[in-house]
């Protein structure tokens, strides 16, 4: 039976360590719900997980083009920011080999810029601005019957005279246990070696750096204790996993649904590991046990700040103390405590950044592990939409912010560079700003490099040196750790 839509995941982890690279399979959770939605809804699905494409240049156009050699009518593609200049280019290529496909984006990738995206990129036709799971059959069964787009909710289009419409947002689902779980079967789960679960979507605070809240419009909602063990055991029992990262940043959402889940996991009786991201306001000694009792090997804070001032300008929710008093206290009780840094903000003074550098070098004492990361302006955030009118956005070709590192990319050493055969691609990064500004900093001279400084002399990042493949890390980047266990970070 001919497939109704090709539907393709160009989220990847793959990084260049000079000569040497390093990739690593994670199952690709947004695009496989959405091809359960579809298939549910009686549509035939081709999926393809580009994470799986054998090359060892990706990026290379005409890999990409055969690789979705023979698409279906429909082609949907996913990706995140950090992939999204790529993702565009690759939409270019495949209007080129297939003029007479209809092409749709999604993902988070686009968000807050699906307007200028349509503008100055003529070949993507449509932009999925919600979930998927709704729209997606909604969107296809309008195409194949050639009806009006205009009244499909949660998407941006060419309207066929010149003109973009935005259709009005399409209600959030609130019942996350009503979404089938994803179409595992559409993949070799043996090949992944990352296993992430969705056990919440969005989140109620607003920090300002983040894109999380804003994506999902600072609307949270979770899933059943139950819902979420039944799936962790499907996946034990048909694929044999037995380390699951709950992906999303909330999953702690409450002591009563945490202990809730941890009985529920342990009335299983799976012999299997977890982690999760936390909050230092939302846990306490009592359900960091609970968590620990039953499986959880790794949890992961998100301090961003050691100074008061600025923690309360990104509206972070707690204080410093707070997070003095439960990170040392998870150290005693985790395997491995992860504490994100943010660093690099325009309005954070040197008094606020050595307040932040005190507390890294505390927290490493105890014990922690420390993942600091430069301020990636995505257009999604309030700091973005604050400081992008009045200061000027500067690219700097060897230091690139965490959550934009791409694959294009080489690290050699303490810096990066960037390949020739991929002058399109930053040309393309470069010459739209406002579309990528995750790629750029605010004041390189007065504000980020004295910080970087800083954190090389207290080891958080390497020195420059000459090229070496075996190096621990790349840049302003989070220390390269060998799998399973990466750390990973949603964007």
């Amino acid at each position: 039976m001919p497939a109704d839509i090709t539907l393709v995941n160009l989220n990847m982890l793959f990084m260049r360590y000079g000569e040497e690279i390093e990739r690593e399979l994670h199952v690709p959770l947004g695009p496989l719900y959405l091809t359960r939605a579809l298939e549910d809804a009686g549509f035939e699905v081709d999926f393809r997980d580009y994470q799986c494409v054998d090359s060892d240049d990706p990026f290379e156009m005409q890999v990409f083009v055969d690789f979705l050699r023979d698409p279906a009518p429909v082609i949907g593609l996913s990706c995140m920011a950090n992939l999204l200049p790529f993702t565009i280019l690759a939409i270019r290529a495949l209007r080129e080999a297939y003029p007479d496909r209809t092409i749709v984006l999604g993902g988070v990738g686009s968000t807050a810029v699906e307007e200028k995206i349509l503008r100055r990129f003529p070949w993507v036709d449509i932009i999925c601005r919600s979930e998927g799971e709704r729209t997606g059959p909604e969107l296809l069964r309008t195409i194949q019957a050639g009806g009006d787009l205009a009244g499909v909710d949660g998407i941006s289009f060419h309207d066929g005279n010149g003109t973009i419409r935005h259709n009005p947002k399409r209600q959030r689902i609130r019942e996350l246990d009503a979404i089938p779980f994803p179409a595992f079967d559409k993949i070799e789960l043996s090949r992944y070696a990352g296993y992430g679960m969705m056990t919440s979507r969005g989140c109620p605070y607003p920090c300002t750096f983040c894109s999380v809240a804003p994506v999902w419009s600072l609307e949270s909602y979770s899933r059943g204790p139950t819902n979420i063990v039944d799936e962790m055991e499907f996946l034990h029992r048909a694929a044999g996993v037995d380390l699951f990262l709950f992906q999303d940043e909330f999953f702690v959402s409450g002591k009563r649904q945490v202990m809730t889940f941890c009985r529920e996991l342990s009335s299983r009786g799976m012999d299997v590991s977890w982690k999760a991201f936390g909050r230092v306001n939302l846990v306490d000694k009592k359900m960091m046990r609970a968590m620990a009792e039953c499986g959880c090997v790794e949890l992961r804070f998100g301090i961003e700040s050691g100074s008061d001032r600025v923690l309360k300008q990104i509206k972070k929710g707690f204080n410093t103390a707070q997070a003095m008093e439960v990170v040392p206290a998870a150290v005693e009780i985790f395997r491995r405590v992860d504490t994100f840094f943010v660093w690099g903000f325009p309005f954070e003074t040197m008094e606020d950044f050595h307040q932040s550098l005190f507390q890294m070098v505390s927290f490493r004492m105890l014990g922690a592990r420390i993942l600091p990361s430069l301020l990636s302006l995505l257009p999604q955030t309030e700091v973005y939409r604050e400081w992008s009118e009045k200061a000027k956005l500067e690219f700097c070709p060897y230091l690139f912010p965490e959550f934009v590192f791409t694959g294009h990319e080489v690290c050699q050493g303490g810096t990066i560079n960037l390949p020739d055969r991929y002058g399109e691609y930053f040309d393309l990064i470069t010459g739209n700003p406002d579309i990528f500004p995750g790629f750029f900093h605010i004041d390189l001279e007065g504000n980020v490099l004295p910080k970087l400084a800083l954190l090389r002399q207290f080891g958080f990042y390497p020195e420059p040196q000459p090229a070496d493949p075996n190096a621990e890390s790349c840049g302003a980047h989070s220390p390269r750790i060998e799998a399973p266990e990466l750390a990973t970070r949603t964007q």
